[in-house]
């Protein structure tokens, strides 16, 4: 538990300037209050009168407050965007070939849920603390070591010990909501499947059950907050009790503050379980190892785009059975070939094991001459522009979805390829051109139109190979053939490897393969 808390701590090191100002700033907030307390105890036994003191400690603490509450969710903010950030490129570094058997809705989950939880570590737990230490010395001194005991078992004992008490409650309480998000997400996403079957209300049911089970957790983890919570009231009580008995109205002030200062840390400390709970879901996320990690001494850039495949041996896993046996491929510089073969013939492993997703258990793959294992993935993948049969367009503008390709491409460099891809004119003819928004999906535009956009954001990049891995899959006959006409058009030049299920005649290719038991066999020269 402390382990993993630790580590997100120590992303958040970059912010140690605004965290270390938001302590400081609620620390001097703390002094004013115990400040103004002790002068008002004294002034109502009159051993003092009205000093100017109480008014500027009572302003004072007003002011301090207000501003500990925007410096230190300023820095909470800033230091959960880099915890986001660092997920984001952590997930991103090891899943170039997408998502693989990781769940979109769990690592929402994750990215959203878990990471907002840790919010709790600083604002409840780090903030409170360092104003109990601050406090420690104050109390003893002023109301005696009796007091300061139940201060110390309010403030560091307890918390500690319901952080231990309520780690499981926190565990379910993660696992809980993750699940019911991964409901949610799986039935908003098949909405349409789900009114297809008319099974709306089991899907309803699988969310309730899941709301069911996030309710129960969050109950357990609220008994167990209201248990340390009112064993720290206890405490506070008994602490008041005995600087009343000593007969000293200071101790009896400096009680008030000091336990209305950590009156929340023993509930804190109960969410402590769950903050832990909620850092480990997102370092195991994270820590993912890279499929394919980069090479130590990394080979320099090829100069020629030769594609060889010489005894490639390849399964996903070892429980699942070979997709290559010893296949064996030329594709010469500049060449346009087709790989053909039904679902499962490995077409699409193929483009993987091109782009380093995936690493062959045997016989190596080259380019230009130089195996693909000894070239870093990013400069691989800068020679390789890759066209998928489920090509994703974001929510977003056109010229942000082509400028995914070439960040940065100009206006001039974005219409060429809207014009190469036989879609410039449609754009035209919309009120704001680059900038119309496409829509989740590319749902504002039709499959020929998204494909042809997605064309367009692969011919952008200067890549001097084309992999296509099915990119009519889901068109009409006379749309594939149009597409087909234009990508004979733009592609001159460059080495184009087309991966289908079948041809529909208007390809213009060097050779055909049809890949089969794991081996390429030439259909046509």
């Amino acid at each position: 538990m402390i382990a993993d808390l630790l580590r997100i701590l120590g992303l958040w090191r970059g912010r140690v300037l605004w965290l270390t100002a938001g302590v400081l700033v609620s620390l001097a907030a703390v002094a004013s209050a115990v400040g103004l307390m002790a002068y008002g105890g004294l002034a109502a036994t009159g051993l003092l009168g009205l000093p100017p003191i109480l008014r500027a400690l009572g302003a004072g603490r007003v002011l301090l407050r207000y501003t500990e509450r925007m410096v230190t969710h300023a820095a909470m903010f800033r230091a959960q965007s880099d915890v986001r950030v660092w997920f984001f490129r952590r997930l991103a570094s090891g899943s170039a070939g997408g998502l693989g058997f990781r769940r979109a809705g769990d690592l929402l989950a994750r990215l959203v849920g878990d990471v907002q939880v840790l919010d709790g570590l600083y604002l409840r737990i780090l903030v409170p603390l360092a104003g109990a230490v601050l406090l420690l010395p104050i109390v003893v001194w002023g109301s005696g070591p009796i007091v300061g005991a139940l201060f110390v078992l309010a403030a560091f004992v307890m918390p500690w010990f319901a952080a231990r008490a309520a780690r499981q409650a926190g565990d379910s309480l993660a696992k809980t909501a993750g699940g019911l998000r991964v409901a949610a997400l799986d039935a908003l996403t098949g909405l349409r499947e789900v009114r297809a079957f008319a099974a709306e209300g089991r899907m309803l049911a699988l969310v309730q059950a899941r709301e069911a089970a996030l309710l129960a957790a969050q109950h357990a983890l609220a008994g167990r907050v209201a248990l340390a919570g009112a064993l720290a009231f206890l405490c506070g009580q008994a602490a008041l009790l005995g600087a009343l008995w000593q007969g000293e109205f200071l101790a009896v002030f400096l009680v008030v503050a000091g336990f209305e200062a950590i009156g929340g840390l023993p509930r804190a400390g109960a969410l402590i379980g769950h903050a832990a709970a909620a850092a480990r879901r997102v370092l195991e996320a994270a820590d993912t190892p890279d499929p394919v990690p980069d090479p130590v001494d990394a080979a320099p850039p090829p100069a020629g785009t030769r594609l060889r495949f010489e005894g490639v041996c390849f399964r996903w896993s070892p429980d699942r059975p070979d997709v290559f046996d010893g296949l064996t491929l030329d594709i010469p510089q500049g060449a346009r070939i087709a790989l053909l073969g039904p679902s499962g013939a490995g077409k699409s492993s193929l483009a993987a094991l091109v782009l380093k997703v995936a690493v062959p258990q045997a016989g190596r793959i080259t380019l230009g001459d130089t195996d693909i294992a000894t070239i870093p993935a990013a400069s691989l993948r800068a020679r390789i522009a890759w066209l998928s049969q489920a090509t994703h367009l974001f929510d977003d503008t056109i010229r942000a979805n082509l400028l995914l390709a070439r960040p940065e491409a100009t206006d001039t460099d974005l219409w060429a390829a809207l014009e190469a891809a036989r879609i410039a004119e449609i754009v035209r003819a919309l009120p704001d051109g680059l900038d119309t928004w496409v829509g989740e999906g590319g749902t504002r535009f039709s499959g020929g139109q998204g494909r042809r956009l997605a064309l367009a954001r692969t011919l952008l990049s200067s890549a001097p190979i084309l992999i296509l891995d099915e990119p009519c899959a889901g068109l009409d006959a006379e749309t594939e053939r149009a597409f087909l006409t234009v990508l004979n058009n733009v592609a001159e030049g460059r080495t184009v490897v087309l991966i289908a299920h079948r041809l529909v005649g208007v390809e213009r290719l060097d050779r055909i393969f049809r890949l089969s038991r794991g081996k390429a066999v030439a259909a046509a020269g």
